[in-house]
């Protein structure tokens, strides 16, 4: 897996990537990560680490054309299909800021809306609420690229009625908020996906479990491969420019695997690693 990014620098700039495979996705067997300015490598790339083992890379560029090109192949274990709860575990934090409105997930607007567009959701085991919201918001949204910027929210998706994997993830995770379920943001890599991009799936706390849920289901969920976790987008972006003046001229991913795809029904518990 992996990708190549190209900006357009006008004036000096620091950037943070979140390029890298999750320490916890799998053991590396091989992996580069070539950051160049007008082709001539950039020194003082530095690796940190984030939540849930995200890797974090930043440097600071010159003026001119930034290129990065990254690839990892990881041997990793497919994802449990029915994981066991976290003995032990306390996740009394980790709910709480999966619980709390955030900057693309406005929950706190959307309490009436969803407890209106599911009844009864309240009484049902969580994890089937949460299907219910995933399937609801495939049936609902039309994906359609180009449809949103970002600058939109779940509140504008769900108005718009159209969106990508980002937009669809967003509206799932503010609508289990509003009714009592912890959500957060995951960007992974995705094997199978069509069109080829960076990809975005919810995750929900169940039993002390975090589980897998794509609106989009535009890729097998066994498949999937973490690369950083958050309350939403604003967590997880792939590039941000934390000063000075870029401009992403292209951006360009791949994923394969070497062994055959599962089949995923959308439905059956799934945790990634």
């Amino acid at each position: 897996m992996g990708c190549r990014l190209s900006f357009a620098v006008t004036e000096p700039a620091r950037f943070a990537t979140q390029l890298a495979p999750a320490a916890s996705a799998g053991e590396v067997h091989d992996e580069r990560m070539d950051v160049t300015l007008d082709g001539a490598p950039i020194e003082g790339v530095r690796q940190h680490r984030g939540p849930l083992g995200s890797r974090i890379h930043r440097f600071a560029s010159e003026p001119g054309e930034l290129t990065i090109d990254f690839a990892s192949v990881l041997a990793a274990e497919p994802p449990v299909a029915r994981p066991a709860p976290r003995e032990g575990l306390d996740d009394a934090v980790e709910a709480l800021v999966a619980l709390r409105q955030s900057r693309y997930c406005e929950s706190d607007r959307l309490v009436g809306f969803a407890a209106t567009e599911f009844p009864g959701a309240q009484g049902d085991d969580p994890y089937t609420t949460a299907v219910r919201v995933s399937s609801w918001v495939f049936e609902r949204l039309a994906y359609a690229s180009g449809a949103s910027d970002h600058l939109d929210s779940a509140v504008d998706t769900l108005l718009t009625g159209a969106g990508v994997c980002r937009d669809y993830a967003h509206l799932t995770i503010a609508l289990c908020r509003a009714l009592g379920i912890p959500a957060r943001l995951a960007s992974v890599y995705a094997p199978a996906l069509f069109p080829m991009d960076f990809h975005a799936v919810t995750e929900v706390l169940v039993a002390g479990v975090w589980l897998a849920l794509d609106s989009t289901r535009l890729a097998p969920r066994p498949e999937l491969v973490r690369i950083a976790t958050g309350r939403d987008a604003a967590d997880t972006a792939f590039a941000t420019v934390l000063a000075g003046r870029a401009e992403l001229l292209e951006v360009e991913v791949f994923a394969s695997s070497d062994r055959d795809l599962a089949i995923d029904d959308h439905v059956a518990p799934v945790s990634l690693a």
